[in-house]
């Protein structure tokens, strides 16, 4: 039985099983099927998704929500039917119309949680296939390797080396290593974690080697299942942002009901009328609770999300969303985010001459000893890219012998020898030691003197120089087969094999963009300087400054890595370990550091970095649950529109939070200035309930679909300490509510003092604040150089279409018109009226469109 490990030379990279075992075949479809309807899936107990009732439940909680239903009970007890029915009905649908926004955002919740669901490898009818793990049943075999979180309960019956960190379950940190029972064992009882077991548990991680396990037990079954934890659900903990605007939102709410007795009381007092004072206190009350803040926000970040998932862009941490358009440096990996990861053997080298493969396949006598070797060391039923250039090529090119069977061992890749090596017995007897890896690995194995080894590097300098990765291949021949290390055999060199990996097609245009866009691209590889620069040149990352190699940076300080890493845009011959470093470094010279990864020693300079990208194809479970974001295509591409949309996100939320603080100020102004001046009311609480249909689904719909800025990608990040809403967009709210404000009010007493009743004059206020809150909401939306009537922006129109018909039926239907308390005025008055409100809404907005067209044009890409 064969069980391999194969590691990408950069020490990247997952173990996986290379050969199933004879006669274990694993369950049919038809099988596991049966016993996925009987088991039930295996999946913890998590959190679920808010149902509807539990969604309108937490609604009615809401301050906001008990006083328009407490208005409407009031209006109901006074005898007023009518009135009293339209607050009812009004509350309902403002209700409704919240749920259906929380329903939405729900849905994308869950959208992006079966994104995020793991899935595991398995063995059916003799294949081996990925499956969701939540459909893995008893009697399943599961093949693990590498990083990888196991996702049930077994028995070891197959494996190399499996080392398995048990502290989910035990708390000890030290990881125990794993011994393979009998194919047809059966686990007897309940057996304890351990050392020296065939024992595996749900939830555990294997941190070193590969293997096959039978599933014993799923789901709640499982021993992880019983304590009741459950890693695979989406943490939704409210971030440090959600949190402050609640405090705010409670602060208010305190303020508002104090100002709702005080105006209750004084109203009472001053006019003699008790139900007169209640229903002004309670219209302030409403007036001055801004609740859409962190509805708003949850919103938001749901939609956020789950639009970045569209874009091939996983949100594990929604706190991640507020970084990504602050993000300065972006640190990737070569190969398969830069590059295509579909590695081709193009060139053989063997004894002074290089020989490049025909299209064909054929290559000449001289350079097949190369390739066999390098098959030799290649896995069986090959992962890793360069494993399956190899086996493609010697398939065409050595079809006698194509290096299928069963190694004896099996020497996987370590930091300190970045080669893989394979044992084969021999037909004549004897064993053959074959291996590939890092050119400097393979000249170490091979015991080179220092011309020999300079003659090597002179040859690796120029296959790199043509973007080819290199990789060394050497033989060592024993008399008998002994556990010896490779470290002590004599091993010869036969040759040098060189791979092409071409950069994506859409790589150089999106580094451009992320250049335009002032974030800086710097490439991060374990390959060799000269392929790693010139892969980096094509890509069109920054070469002029030259490369830093692992080596130097083991060599230098803490300062000094600080100033080599302000220039420096290529790091080759990188271990993951020195990622951390580097991160380390870019975050004291006060860059918002991105860094990809996919190993397991990866995840700490995920951790460290602002934003942590892992790889979703390639990664290791460790990197992905160390990472902010996940890559669901591994693509360069898929970054930078993350980043594009993160922009747009953060851009869109800001001005919804800023138009929130502005129609409150005149809500709550109009509520409160008659009654100080000793006027009509203007506001009722039904008229505030009409507002509300407006405001929510223009802040969170209107706001969430805008369209992101034509030049949002030219503009350089904003900077880091910039909060998403902060004193400016407090005072820049406050100041355009204030001109409504005025404005409406100014309208309100112009018309009383002109003699017109004060049902007319409240109709045109009342017109006029709707009209001014959806100017104001276009005005504070809509981005300079954005088509007036963009696709993106239907949800606007629509609800502005809505709330013309609104406003026309509370005018013109004389019943709705008696319970509001309006008539219709005079077409001059509405026109009037009309036409102040779309200045005082529209100032703002044209005074910005006026300002960025008389600027020249690298002054409009300029951050506002």
């Amino acid at each position: 039985m064969a069980v391999h490990a194969q590691t990408a030379p950069d020490g990247h990279g997952a173990g996986t099983m290379e050969a199933v075992p004879a006669g274990l075949t694993g369950l049919d479809e038809a099988e596991a099927r049966r016993r996925l309807s009987r088991h039930g899936p295996n999946a913890f107990a998590g959190k679920r998704s808010r149902g509807l009732i539990g969604i309108v439940r937490d609604i009615l909680r809401e301050p906001m929500f008990l006083l328009l239903l407490a208005a409407a009970g009031l209006y109901l007890v006074l005898g007023d039917m009518g009135e009293g029915l339209f607050m009812a009905v009004g509350a309902a649908v403002t209700i409704g119309l919240v749920v259906l926004q929380e329903a939405r955002s729900e849905r994308a919740l869950a959208a992006l949680r079966e994104l995020a669901e793991p899935s595991a490898r398995v063995i059916r009818a003799g294949t081996e296939r990925r499956v969701p793990a939540r459909e893995i049943v008893p009697g399943d075999l599961f093949l693990m390797g590498e990083g990888e979180r196991l996702p049930a309960d077994g028995i070891l019956i197959a494996g190399d080396a499996l080392t398995v960190d048990e502290s989910a379950l035990t708390g000890e940190s030290v990881p125990v290593s794993k011994r393979p029972a009998a194919a047809d064992a059966i686990q007897d009882g309940d057996p304890e974690p351990g050392d020296d077991t065939p024992y595996l548990f749900a939830g555990t991680l294997n941190v070193r080697g590969q293997g096959m396990a039978r599933v014993v037990r799923t789901g709640a079954s499982t021993r992880l299942g019983r304590i009741g934890s459950s890693l695979a659900a989406i943490a939704d903990e409210s971030t440090l942002l959600q949190k402050t605007t609640g405090a705010l939102v409670a602060r208010l709410g305190v303020l508002a009901l104090g100002f709702c007795a005080i105006v209750a009381v004084a109203y009472g007092v001053l006019q003699d009328d008790w139900i007169g004072g209640a229903l002004s206190g309670i219209t302030l009350a409403i007036a001055l609770l801004p609740e859409e803040f962190p509805m708003v926000l949850a919103i938001f970040m749901a939609l956020g999300a789950f639009r970045l998932a569209r874009h091939k862009v996983l949100v594990r941490r929604a706190a991640v969303i507020e970084t990504l358009g602050a993000a300065t440096f972006l640190c990737v990996d070569k190969t398969g985010t830069l590059t295509e990861n579909r590695m081709v053997l193009t060139t053989v080298w063997r004894d002074g001459n290089a020989h490049d493969l025909r299209p064909d396949g054929r290559i000449s006598d001289a350079f097949v000893e190369p390739l066999r070797t390098a098959l030799l060391a290649s896995a069986d039923r090959p992962v890793d890219p360069m494993d399956r250039a190899v086996r493609i090529a010697a398939m065409r090119a050595l079809p006698e012998g194509n290096g299928s069977g069963t190694p004896l061992r099996t020497y996987p890749l370590r930091p300190e020898l970045l080669a893989f090596t394979q044992v084969w017995p021999e037909p004549g007897g004897g064993v053959l030691y074959a291996a590939k890896g890092a050119p400097e690995a393979i000249v170490r194995l091979c015991r080179m003197n220092g011309d020999e080894r300079a003659l090597m590097d002179a040859v690796v300098a120029g296959l790199a120089g043509r973007g080819l990765r290199v990789l060394g291949v050497a033989s060592a021949r024993d008399d008998r087969d002994s556990p010896s290390s490779p470290e002590d055999m004599a091993f010869r060199i036969e040759g040098l094999v060189g791979f092409a990996d071409p950069v994506r097609a859409d790589v150089p245009q999106a580094v451009a963009e992320a250049t335009r866009a002032g974030i800086t691209v710097a490439m991060i590889t374990g390959d060799y300087p000269a392929t790693a620069l010139t892969i980096a040149r094509r890509a069109g990352i920054d070469t002029s400054p030259g490369v830093l190699t692992g080596r130097e940076v083991a060599e230098l300080d803490p300062r000094g890595l600080r100033e080599r890493v302000r220039r420096i845009r290529v790091f080759a011959r990188i271990m993951p370990e020195q990622k951390l470093a580097l991160v380390e470094a870019l975050k004291a010279n006060g860059e918002i550091v991105a860094m990809t990864g996919d190993g397991v020693n990866d995840a700490p300079a995920l951790e460290a970095a602002h934003i942590g990208i892992a790889m979703g194809q390639r990664g290791t479970d460790v990197a992905r649950e160390a990472a902010d974001l996940v890559l669901l295509d591994d693509r360069f591409v898929s970054i930078i529109g993350g980043v594009r949309l993160g922009r747009r996100i953060f851009a869109n939320l800001r001005k919804a939070l800023t138009y929130v603080t502005a129609v409150h100020v005149p809500i709550a102004g109009l509520a409160l200035l008659p009654l100080i001046m000793g006027l009509p009311p203007i506001l009722y609480p039904m008229h505030v309930i009409m507002l509300e249909l407006v405001i929510d689904p223009v802040c969170s719909l209107a706001f969430e679909g805008e369209p992101s800025e034509r030049h949002a990608m030219e503009k350089p990040p904003r900077p880091a300490t910039e909060p998403l809403f902060g004193t400016s967009q407090i005072v820049l709210g406050f100041v355009q509510g204030v001109v409504v404000l005025g404005a409406v009010f100014g309208c309100y007493v112009w018309a009383l003092n002109s003699g017109i009743p004060d049902t007319q004059a409240r109709a045109s206020a009342f017109a006029a604040l709707v009209v001014a809150n959806l100017v104001l909401a276009f005005a504070d939306a809509a981005e300079p150089g954005t088509s007036f009537f963009d696709r993106s922006r239907i949800a606007f129109w629509v609800i502005g279409v809505s709330a013309a018909a609104i406003v026309a039926a509370a005018l013109y239907i004389p019943p709705l018109a008696a319970i509001l308390r309006l008539s219709p005025p005079s077409p001059l008055n509405l026109a009037t009226a009309l036409t102040i409100a779309v200045l005082a809404g529209g100032w703002f907005g044209l005074a910005r469109r006026l300002r960025t067209v008389s600027l020249p044009r690298d002054e409009q890409r300029r951050p506002a």
